[in-house]
């Protein structure tokens, strides 16, 4: 059995890895490989770029609750609306659920989309259909057949896209052990592993955790200038014998790998530390919070779409028996109910402290924060004997027919709900959507032409987004 999800519900596992951070020697010779396959792939595609925007994409797996969070149905029969309530928010006409409390502060900085739905009811086929735009070839497994849509961005965006920074313009940070490039479908597919985002793996609540691969530690000082040395002798042999310039070319691969490796910049803009302790306090010290955190700094500091992967909020501590790790809340995982008691709060402070701090910055014009699931829950509960806990309790299980989206910035309008489920929210009933329709809006803030084609493997074009349209409701104020 796994350890993040029960045998009655495999959820994503990862099957393989294009990219490990881990993987990248420190001296510079794989990142240096990586980064001339990245920049002969993606030189057709950089004119599509328009604009300097970021995106901060918060994935729950499992599937967030819709009828516990964003979209609950107070007057549905008992064996719906579960056992919490609404309350009222800072705009009229908007409420959430009552363990949202600072949310309720905020709503006039979010906007909520209650009307996005898909086919795909199993994991895999589900995280596919969400991270691609595309309906999946196979209802199940999370190894892509197109790609994820921060690989897009990478390809499309290019080298070039972080400016002088040297930031990574893509990075996802997830769970220890969850960092194989096909655990939540962010594979590249025809792409290619140049295409992969950068991965942060690890809790950075953690007073241990540490980045690989970014910076020098002190005691590897002396064996890196011996290496640069070594590396500057052969190069002047290399400059004798090379007239055709192919080896010129590969010593501007070597450079640009060991300055993003050495770089007080790209080092700085992962180092929580730089912060200061009422501002990490705010956040939340546990996984959500410091990934949140991690994630401002790095879209402040130039990266361009940045996942943020939020499964177990204390990775380092024990679930509770009635609890689950990540957001699949099954009865045979959870008590839904108790779940959310335990994890909601720290969801509640970690993204609202992030839209707050956003705003705060003056970021909000140009960043804009999507959180999604892979699906969202049944509307009728679901009550069944716990694999852990081994009582009768109740659940939800797999609703790919509705789910609800939260949207903040973008210097989009605020503070209002999009679409709307029936009276047990069991499908929409307003503004029927699809993931393409947030995903073209997601392209249309970054400058992305969403109807443009990129190349297969084969040579042949496929177009970014097959349909869609963004949300209108969404469009960028004064647009």
């Amino acid at each position: 059995m796994s350890r993040f999800f029960p045998t009655t519900c495999s959820g994503p596992v990862s099957r393989r890895s294009f990219l490990q951070v881990g993987g990248l020697s420190a001296a510079g010779l794989g990142l240096s490989d990586f980064l001339r396959y990245e920049a002969q792939a993606m030189a057709q595609d950089a004119a599509h770029v328009k604009n300097d925007h970021s995106v901060i994409f918060i994935w729950l797996p499992g599937g967030m609750p819709h009828m516990e969070t964003y979209d609950m149905k107070p007057d549905a029969p008992s064996e719906y609306r579960g056992v919490f309530s609404p309350i009222k928010t800072n705009v009229s006409g908007i409420e959430v659920c009552e363990l949202l409390p600072n949310h309720a502060k905020i709503a006039d900085k979010f906007a909520i989309v209650r009307s996005i739905h898909h086919e795909f009811a199993d994991h895999g086929g589900a995280h596919k259909r969400m991270m691609t735009g595309r309906p999946p070839k196979t209802p199940t497994g999370t190894v892509n057949d197109m790609p994820a849509v921060s690989s897009i961005v990478k390809q499309v965006m290019g080298k070039d896209a972080t400016g002088s920074s040297g930031m990574p313009p893509c990075v996802s940070v997830v769970d220890q052990g969850r960092h194989g490039i096909d655990t939540f479908a962010m594979g590249p597919a025809y792409l290619g592993a140049s295409s992969t985002p950068f991965i942060v793996a690890g809790d950075p609540s953690d007073e241990d955790f540490k980045v690989q691969n970014i910076g020098v530690k002190q005691e590897m000082q002396t064996r890196l200038d011996d290496r640069l040395a070594m590396l500057e002798g052969m190069d002047r042999l290399r400059r004798e014998i090379d007239k055709s310039g192919v080896m010129g070319a590969m010593d501007s691969f070597n450079q640009q790998a060991m300055e993003m490796l050495t770089s007080d910049q790209v080092r700085d803009a992962f180092d929580l530390g730089k912060e200061d302790a009422a501002t990490r306090e705010r956040y939340g010290m546990h996984a959500y919070g410091q990934r949140a955190l991690m994630a401002r700094r790095l879209v402040e500091a130039g990266s361009r779409f940045v996942t943020a992967v939020w499964e177990n909020p204390d990775p380092g501590g024990k679930i509770p028996i009635n609890c689950a790790y990540n957001w699949d809340s099954h009865a045979v995982n959870c008590d839904i109910f108790a779940d959310c008691r335990w994890r909601m709060p720290r969801y509640d402070q970690a993204l609202s402290a992030l839209i707050e701090d956003l705003y705060d910055r003056g970021l909000d014009k140009k960043t804009m924060i999507v959180v999604a699931s892979d699906f969202g829950h049944t509307p009728k509960i679901n009550p069944q004997r716990g694999n852990k806990s081994k009582v009768i309790q109740p659940g939800r299980d797999h609703w790919p027919k509705a789910m609800s989206v939260l949207v903040s910035g973008g210097n989009a309008r605020m503070g209002q709900v999009i679409g709307a489920t029936n009276a047990k929210g069991e499908h929409p009933i307003e503004r029927v959507m699809t993931p393409n329709d947030l995903w073209a809006t997601v392209y249309r803030h970054l400058g992305i032409d969403y109807n443009a084609y990129l190349k297969n493997l084969d040579g042949l074009p496929v177009q970014i987004l097959p349909f869609g349209k963004p949300i209108e409701e969404l469009a960028p104020m004064g647009a």
